[in-house]
């Protein structure tokens, strides 16, 4: 089992670096192809675009196949197109090489989650998943700086750096895991999203992932604009902020697989959502940043606690389109930040952040009473087989 955590926290650990890698080298970029800073910004978007497109084509794909392979094979486009935004020339050569990262990223991530319950224990699931979700918060925290010290020489360098990254774990990957082929070929592109469609407990579950997603974005997309507009911090004042919070999301996540097997999955899924809405109704009665600074660290404690259970909880519905579903609430949770992003700026103008928790709490609440519809919660769950 410690090789699998490994592995699938360095993959993760890399693509979540990755995501986050231009943004301190955007103002370098800016003058370097002489754009403004609100045309390179795209570079951000590029990548997040072409993740976000060909997640739904690449779920399916990998359900047909051996998920190793399709694995090792975005691996592979991953470590070219991130060396080539390293050779980029030009703002457009950048533009495509970005998107091209994006695409390849989407190849990569599903089939983490997807393997996990193939290659792991039933009782070690949850545990592994926190491992993987614990990459991509460390990510979190340290992507930017990452980016900021390797281009302390050259902006080129941080690309090369993360490229020979991932052909090192392409290595990893090749000797570490075994055939992962799916049981399922004959099976065709469309026929694979058919089984997820028409199985109505994954609908419901994506149904109920996206508006928990929808409810979590909205808050951490205006956190820093809180604590700047209710407190006077300054921006490296939130950044420091921002760091305690990522700590308390990691934390959470390293936590999850202990409390599923103290607690069981099903109390521990209930539980989380519970916490977490009672905790955001209660950020609205927050009068001092120390408060709300202490309050909104231990929401995403349990946000980072929750999220191997939903990804855990998806994968138990479909087990012949694992990487399908991956896909798709890849797809669902973009969908729910671009409309967090979109309803949270009318939210905050009219109320501040106090609207902003309101939200959030009956996002989250929404979804809390989708999956206890559909028997999430109920005890009998935990000895389902993954």
């Amino acid at each position: 089992m410690r090789r699998y955590s490994s592995l699938f926290f360095l993959i993760m650990f890399l693509i979540g670096t990755d995501t986050f890698l231009v943004s301190p080298l955007l103002p370098t970029l800016s003058r370097l192809f002489d754009v403004s800073t609100a045309v390179s910004g795209w570079l951000v978007s590029a990548y997040a675009i072409g993740y976000a497109g060909f997640a739904l084509v690449s779920g399916p794909i990998s359900d047909q196949h051996d998920r190793k392979q399709i694995l090792l094979y975005g691996l592979a486009g991953f470590a070219l197109s991130t060396a080539l935004c390293g050779l980029a020339t030009t703002f457009w050569l950048m533009l495509l090489f970005r998107l091209l990262a994006g695409v390849c990223a989407a190849f990569v991530t599903p089939q983490v989650w997807a393997s996990i319950p193939e290659v792991v224990e039933p009782k070690n699931i949850v545990k592994v998943m926190g491992y993987a979700t614990a990459g991509l918060s460390i990510a979190q925290l340290v992507g930017i700086p990452i980016g900021s010290y390797l281009a302390a020489g050259s902006w080129r360098t941080p690309f090369f750096v993360i490229a020979v990254a991932a052909v090192l774990l392409m290595v990893v990957c090749l000797k570490t895991l075994p055939t992962l082929q799916s049981k399922h070929t004959s099976v065709g592109f469309w026929q694979t999203y058919k089984q997820v469609v028409s199985n109505h407990r994954a609908v419901s579950y994506l149904l109920a992932y996206f508006v928990f997603q929808t409810g979590s974005f909205t808050s951490i997309t205006f956190i820093s604009t809180w604590f700047t507009h209710d407190y006077g911090l300054t921006l490296t004042g939130v950044g420091t902020a921002m760091i305690a919070i990522g700590a308390g999301n990691l934390l959470g996540s390293l936590l999850s697989g202990y409390y599923a097997k103290k607690l069981t999955f099903p109390r521990t899924f209930a539980y989380s959502f519970m916490a977490l809405v009672l905790l955001y109704i209660g950020l609205t009665f927050a009068n001092s940043f120390v408060v709300g600074e202490i309050m909104i660290t231990i929401v995403y404690v349990f946000n980072g606690l929750i999220f191997p259970l939903l990804m855990t909880s998806l994968q138990q519905t479909v087990k012949n389109a694992r990487s399908t579903i991956s896909s798709l609430a890849n797809a669902a949770m973009y969908l729910g930040e671009t409309v967090a992003g979109a309803i949270g700026g009318i939210l905050f103008k009219e109320w501040g952040f106090v609207g902003i928790a309101w939200f959030a709490a009956i996002f989250i609440a929404i979804g809390a009473m989708l999956y206890w519809y559909h028997g999430a919660f109920k005890v009998a769950d935990n000895s389902r087989k993954v």
